[in-house]
């Protein structure tokens, strides 16, 4: 399986780190070393000093597809959850000062915590769904889906022109404005609607 990520797709966030609002959906993507189940740790990393967390709604593929037309798209994700973009600022902000990828940032070992899934169809709105993340019981980050740039069927659509979707691939669809460094010690709390899916420590 792969996981696909999408930058920059609330433009409150894209605003707070000084950057231009995109015209098409910007990728990357993480390996399955990134991903953290079941509420287990999140370990800082010694090779940064400021990662930072990016609260995200999850899809996941439920079957193969390419060139995907957006009528359609929603018909390839049954489920949805809660994941954690973690994120070494200090290493993206020179890498992009330099035109370099991203990946050392985004796609290290447990970058990528994530919740347990939940059906879409439990959701009466898809495009009305709020979520958050606490640290510490304070709230850092609130969004909400009708906020999103791109829309999952967009996304869905403009990836699987480039890329096939499989089964059991997760898209990470973008974080809302918030974003701010942890710490070793801190407790995350990610809730969507009233539901609590994440609930980890910093180590």
């Amino acid at each position: 399986m792969k996981i696909i990520a999408i930058g920059r797709n609330y433009a409150e966030h894209a605003k707070e780190l000084n950057n231009p609002v995109p015209a098409v959906p910007v990728i990357f993507m993480k390996p399955e070393t990134a991903i953290i189940k079941d509420n287990k740790p999140f370990y800082h990393p010694d090779f940064s000093d400021d990662v930072h967390h990016e609260i995200e709604i999850v899809l996941k593929i439920s079957k193969e597809g390419k060139h995907i037309s957006e009528k359609f798209a929603a018909n390839y994700y049954e489920e949805i959850a809660l994941g954690v973009d973690f994120t070494a600022r200090d290493i993206q902000s020179k890498h992009k000062e330099k035109g370099l990828p991203w990946e050392l940032a985004k796609a290290f070992d447990g970058s990528a915590p994530i919740s347990a899934f939940v059906p879409k169809s439990k959701f009466a709105q898809i495009y009305d769904l709020n979520f958050k993340l606490d640290v510490n019981g304070e709230t850092r980050q609130q969004g909400n889906t009708r906020d999103l740039l791109f829309p999952f069927e967009n996304i869905i659509a403009f990836v699987s022109r480039y890329i096939t979707l499989k089964k059991g691939d997760l898209i990470f669809t973008g974080t809302p404005q918030g974003v701010s460094k942890v710490k070793v010690g801190d407790r995350l709390e990610g809730y969507l609607e009233n539901e609590k899916l994440l609930d980890f420590y910093v180590k």
